[in-house]
C-alpha cells in the first residue's frame, strides 16, 4: 500500500549486463504518486534499457523494481501492464484504418471488466463510451478522421489517450515529442500535466528536446553511463558544469 507521498515506483540498484557491456550500473530512482519526471542523457546511457526493465521487456542482471509496494522484477510485460504500467514507444502504434473514435472505443471496451471480444464487432461506435475521452484529450475535432490521415502530433496524442483509457497508473513515454512542431509539443505538455492533475497518473518521460523538458517544469534525472549523474529542476541541472560539458552543451 502506497500513500501519496511515498515512492510509487522504486528502481533499486538495477544492473543490466549485455555480455561484457554494462548498460545499467546500479541505477536507482524513485517516483511518487501523481508525479512527473524527465530522464535525459546522451545516446547509449541506458535510458531505453531502463524503460524495458520497468515494463518487463528485459530481466535485470540484479536489482529490483518495486511498483505500488509490490516487487515486479522479472514479471512479464503482460503482467506488468495489468498492474497499471503502460509504455509508449517513439513510433505511434494505432490502428491506421480506423477512425480516432473507433481507436478510442476499442481501447475503452478492451479495458472494461466486462470486455468480450465479440463486442468490438458492432456496426457503429457507441459514442457514449468515448466522447469524454476525445474531449479531455483534445481529439474531439478529429473524431471521424482515419488515424492514417492525422498529423504526426495528433497521432502521438491519440496514442497517449489510448494508454490513459486503460486505467494506467504509470505512463512510460519514450520521446513523445519527437518530430513535433512547437504547437504540437505544447499540446503534449498540456496533456501530461492534465493526466497528472486530473487523474493522479505518474509519468516518467525519456526526452531529448530540452524546450519540452523546460515547459514540463518537472524534476529531471540526468543519466550517464547507466546511472544517475544528477537529479534536480531545470535551473539546477542547467547550471551544473559537469552536465553542461557532458550533455547539455550550449544551453
Amino acid at each position: 500500500m502506497t500513500t501519496k507521498d511515498s515512492p510509487f515506483l522504486t528502481v533499486n540498484d538495477v544492473v543490466m549486463d549485455f555480455g561484457g557491456i554494462r548498460a545499467l550500473d546500479k541505477m536507482t530512482l524513485e517516483l511518487s504518486h501523481g508525479n512527473v519526471k524527465c530522464i535525459i542523457g546522451p545516446n547509449g546511457c541506458g535510458k531505453s534499457t531502463l524503460f524495458r526493465i520497468i515494463s518487463g521487456d528485459l530481466d535485470p542482471t540484479s536489482g529490483q523494481v518495486i511498483f505500488m509496494g509490490n516487487n515486479i522484477t522479472n514479471l512479464s510485460p503482460q503482467e506488468i501492464c495489468r498492474k497499471g504500467i503502460a509504455r509508449k514507444f517513439q513510433i505511434p502504434s494505432v490502428f491506421d484504418d480506423l477512425t480516432v473514435a473507433e481507436n478510442i472505443e476499442i481501447a475503452v471496451t478492451a479495458a472494461s471488466k466486462n470486455f468480450k471480444p465479440l463486442s468490438l464487432f458492432r456496426r457503429a461506435p457507441d459514442r457514449t463510451k468515448y466522447e469524454s475521452v476525445l474531449s479531455e484529450n483534445g481529439l474531439l475535432e478529429y473524431e471521424n478522421k482515419l488515424a492514417s490521415e492525422l498529423p504526426h502530433g495528433i497521432r502521438q496524442q491519440l496514442e497517449i489517450a489510448l494508454l490513459i483509457v486503460t486505467d494506467a497508473k504509470l505512463l512510460l513515454l519514450d520521446e513523445p515529442t519527437a518530430g513535433m512542431t512547437e504547437k504540437e509539443t505544447e499540446a503534449i505538455v498540456k496533456m501530461i500535466i492534465d493526466v497528472r492533475d486530473r487523474l493522479g497518473v505518474a509519468v516518467l518521460v525519456i526526452e531529448h528536446d530540452m524546450s519540452f523538458v523546460q515547459k514540463l517544469n518537472s524534476q529531471i534525472i540526468v543519466m550517464m553511463k547507466g546511472a544517475t549523474l544528477k537529479e534536480g529542476i531545470y535551473s539546477e541541472i542547467s547550471q551544473d558544469n559537469e552536465i553542461r560539458k557532458a550533455y547539455l552543451g550550449s544551453i
